[in-house]
């Protein structure tokens, strides 16, 4: 009986809270009790224990930092209560960022859809800027009447527009695209750097929309034409260079940039006074 007796003891006092290793300093008695004989009110025991209270520094509104304390900058400072407006675009920008990335399908040849590359790339140099420029001035020269140079001069001109607006906003919004990648040499000659917004979308349906108003077609192929602005804005998609709203931004734009041009139309006389100034037969007293 007392074998069991002191092995049940034993093992309470194995299982005790007070036992554990933090709490072995609380079964210690105090050192320097003085004249009490080592024992102190209970007050002073829990004044012994408490931790002293941690003092912050707070500064009003209209008070200066103490001298020797930084102030942490704006940026580095965490959103404890960020608004509903700020949890919206963030959500949206990772939506975006994530489809885009998954519909990247081309974006290099060892892709799920890398064997359709080349095709792609073809599709999406139908909308380059130089493409574009280069094919209305040949077409401009060959022109031998007034209301096919009058709407080619302005054609012209909005695709110039375009690319330097186009240019200057990637300049300042410095976006990069889904994935990483140089811009080639066509690119870089077109100022198309940057990703945000789609030259290519901004650029498919200023043409796009600029020859469905100046041009008689027939049903067909305003159909075809409206396709294939679509399918330009969404080849950059697929290969990478862009995400969607990139180009559903750049079609806003192109959208945009015909308005503008159907706004600051230039009249016949004007555009042959251009033309005439670009070929260096323009005299100013006839």
């Amino acid at each position: 009986m007392p074998s069991g007796y002191n092995a049940r003891a034993r093992a309470r006092e194995r299982n005790s809270v007070l036992s554990r290793p933090e709490f072995v300093s609380l079964n210690q008695p105090l050192r320097g009790g003085g004249g009490n004989g080592g024992g102190v009110s209970s007050e002073s025991r829990g004044g012994a224990r408490r931790p002293a209270p941690i003092k912050h520094q707070t500064s009003q509104p209209g008070e200066e930092p103490p001298e020797g304390g930084s102030k942490m900058p704006e940026e580095d400072c965490m959103q404890l209560n960020p608004s509903f407006k700020g949890i919206a675009m963030n959500s949206l920008l990772a939506i975006d960022i994530c489809l885009s990335k998954r519909m990247g399908v081309c974006a290099h040849t060892s892709s799920s859809w890398g064997g359709c590359r080349s095709m792609v790339s073809m599709l999406a140099l139908t909308g380059h800027g130089i493409t574009w420029i280069v094919g209305t001035i040949v077409c401009l020269a060959r022109s031998n009447t007034l209301a096919g140079q009058e709407v080619l001069v302005n054609l012209l001109l909005a695709l110039v527009v375009d690319v330097l607006t186009v240019a200057g906003i990637q300049r300042l919004v410095k976006r990069k695209g889904p994935w990483e990648m140089t811009p080639g040499f066509l690119d870089c000659i077109a100022m198309d750097i940057y990703s945000f917004p789609a030259a290519h979308a901004s650029r498919a349906a200023l043409v796009s929309k600029f020859l469905l108003s100046h041009l008689v077609l027939a049903v067909p192929l305003r159909i075809l034409l409206v396709l294939w602005a679509l399918l330009v804005g969404m080849s950059r998609v697929l290969l990478g260079k862009h995400h969607l709203t990139d180009m559903v931004c750049g079609f806003a734009l192109g959208f945009l940039h015909f308005s503008l041009m159907e706004t600051a139309w230039l009249s016949s006389s004007t555009c042959q006074n251009l033309i005439s100034i670009s070929t260096l037969s323009w005299s100013p007293l006839f």
